[in-house]
This record gives structure tokens, sequence and C-alpha cells, in this order.
């Protein structure tokens, strides 16, 4: 049985359901709105049992990591050795489409324009080609593979003045964190989700009045989880972005994202607006508060991709904190002792990517429970718990 289809109607479309229709009482809460909790709301909007579940979304969005994100979906030639990690990242990136797709999300929320990754040498460039081809049998949402000259990388994104060859993966893209969680909440808001800007204090009598909890807080999860007497590893990590509007629009629109070799990613949303982050900074506890230190960093990695760029270009700032583990993996399945609560974090950088993977497979087990073998993609959680 697939917990997910058919759904009941083009809930991705201009259509609104009534709320009139008569609900069975199974109350689900999601505490945390980012990556994670959007699409567990989604799915249990759009899935056959919808009219099933009451949903409460609780969120009070600061510092949340997925608002303040926007990052390239193309995780087919990382070098991480974690084969958890990656079947997560692969399938991610086609739930990531799926979704935007069934959405009809636009351009300036998803965009699957290609991927260039750069490397110094022709040399390193056939290591990347030999490695795609092998992954490409399981991961056809790569599309085309090309090896790239730098003049190539240049005329295929302008502003670039670029002196490094590449390789350029069709299926590649980019998402804007914000725009996507925004868009899969106004779905599920139309069928059977309730959402609250308020921090929740947990107790298990609380948790008693829900048939499941989602807990996905992300960096704050270790205090979510305090008052139930779980110690959970996690760090915050802080991320900082800068969008830069050019003064004159090139003429080539739309361009694929660039991987750099030594840089910060690239990211042409339109012909005169770039992306360039994001940093990952260790030390920075919770702080949200812009560093001139950073910007100028991440300044820096764009002029030496065109240099004619200077401060007077950045349009915008975006500050988030991510959840990092000691192992730099994700995390999710039920906490120990409590049968109604899952939790799912840890994504690190990777979150745009891995999330939704992650949320399909936690919303699959609130719509048909069965307990799963989840040791395909993630350690045990009490490898994450003290």
């Amino acid at each position: 049985m697939d917990p997910f289809g058919p759904t009941t109607s083009n809930i991705g479309g201009a259509q609104t359901l009534e709320r009139s229709i008569k609900m069975t009482n199974q109350k689900i809460a999601i505490i945390g709105g980012g990556i994670i909790g959007s699409t567990v709301a989604y799915y249990l909007a759009t899935c056959e049992k919808w009219r099933d579940f009451d949903v409460t979304l609780f969120d009070d969005g600061t510092g949340q990591a997925t608002k303040a994100a926007a990052g390239i979906i193309s995780p087919w030639l990382s070098k991480r050795r974690n084969q958890r990690w990656y079947r997560l990242a692969r399938m991610g990136a086609d739930v990531v489409k799926q979704i935007a797709l069934e959405t009809r999300m636009d351009v300036s929320t998803y965009h699957q324009s290609g991927t260039i990754i750069t490397r110094d040498s022709m040399e390193r460039i056939d290591e990347l080609i030999a490695l795609a081809i092998e992954r490409k049998q399981m991961a056809p949402l790569m599309g085309t593979i090309q090896k790239l000259s730098a003049d190539t990388v240049n005329e295929l994104i302008p502003m670039v003045t670029n002196h490094y060859p590449g390789v350029f993966v069709s299926g590649g893209a980019w998402i804007d964190g914000k725009r996507y969680r925004e868009r899969l909440l106004r779905i599920a808001e139309q069928r059977n989700l309730h959402s609250k800007k308020q921090k929740v204090t947990l107790t298990k009598e609380k948790i008693k009045k829900y048939s499941k909890i989602i807990i996905c807080t992300g960096a704050w999860m270790q205090k979510t989880l305090a008052p139930l007497q779980y110690n959970l590893n996690v760090r915050p990590q802080k991320g900082e972005l800068i969008t830069l509007r050019l003064k004159h629009p090139v003429a080539k629109s739309p361009m694929p994202v660039l991987m750099p070799e030594g840089e910060r990613d690239f990211i042409p949303i339109d012909n005169q607006h770039i992306i360039i982050g994001a940093t990952h900074e260790n030390d920075q506890g919770f702080d949200l508060q812009p560093s001139s230190e950073v910007i100028n960093d991440l300044l820096a990695s764009a002029q030496r991709l065109m240099p004619t760029i200077t401060t007077q270009n950045i349009e915008e700032v975006r500050i988030g904190t991510r959840a990092y583990t000691d192992d730099f993996a994700p995390f999710f399945g039920y906490l120990p002792n409590l049968d109604n609560v899952l939790i799912g974090g840890g994504l690190g950088s990777s979150g745009l990517t891995t999330g939704p993977m992650i949320a399909k497979l936690l919303a699959a087990e609130v719509i048909d429970p069965n307990y799963p073998d989840w040791d395909a993609y993630t350690k045990p959680i009490e490898t994450y718990l003290n």
C-alpha cells in the first residue's frame, strides 16, 4: 500500500477545500516548521487518509535554518563516505523534485537549472565524470553528464570570470527554503493543518493527548527534549549567505548553479541576482547578528569570480542556525520508551536535500504505522542520546 496517494484533489493548484468535511480525531502535533516539519505537514494533508488527521504545527520561527536557506540540490558527486547520508540525499533530491512538480512551485522557489562543479585540472574532472557515470545507474535524476572547458563554463554563466573546467549535471537544482516551506504550509492549511506561532514545553501529560508527535526543532531540539529527561547530542551552527544584485543584468537566463573549486556556492537566481554561500560557523552558538567579517569573506569569494562586485551590490543578508551532530549525520526515529514520539534532525548543511526524504519516511510512519527498519538511512536514535 502506498501511504501517500493518490491524492484526492489537485491541491497544488488554486482550489481551496472546505474544512467542514468531518475528520477522524487522530490528533497529530508537529513541533518545528522547518524543512522536515513543513514537508511532514504537506504529506499528512495530501495522502489518501488526510481526513483522519487533525494536525497542529507549533513553531515560533526564531533562527530557523530553512527560512534563511537557499541551496543547491545536487548530491550525486559528493565525496562523503557515509552511505546512509548518501541514500537520504540521493532520494531526497527525487522527493524535492516530485513535490515541486505536484505543487507547481515557481522558478523562484525551485528550479532544475543544472549544476556545474569545477576543478583545477582536467584529470580531476575525469575523476568526477567517472564517479558521475557510476552513480547515475542508481540516480537517473542526474540526467545529462557533460565535461566542460573553462570557456564553456564562462559561456553558460556569463557574469563569471572562471579559469577552471567543470562537470555539468543537468538534474541539479536550487531551492529557496523560505518559499518552499511557505508553499507547503499554505497547501496543508487548506485541509487539516493548524499553524501556531509559539514555543512548546513538552510534558508526558501533554504527549498523551496526541496520537503522534513529530519533533523537528533543529538546533533547539536538545532544549525541546530536556523536560522529558533526554539529552540529545546536537550543536548549533550559524550559517550566513548574501544576495548580490548586479548593476547591469546579463543577457543569459536561466543559468546553472555553480559549485566552484575552493569557493562558496554560486546560485544565479535570475539574470540580475546571485546568492553566495552559505557559511559554516561552529563557534557562534545561536547568534543571529550579521558578521561584517563573514560578509566580507562571502563577498571576497564572489569577487574572485566577478572582480567588479563591491559591497554596494549586496542586497540581502540571511542568517539561520543549523543543527549538527558529532558524526555530521542526520538522525530520525522513535524516542526510546515513547511509542508515539518521533524525532528528526541533525541535518547540517544538506538539510534542503536530506530533510524532505526524512519527512517522507516519518509521515509514512504516521499514516500507516509499521515500525520500519530505518537502518539503511540512519544510525539508531540511541547513538545521539546520552
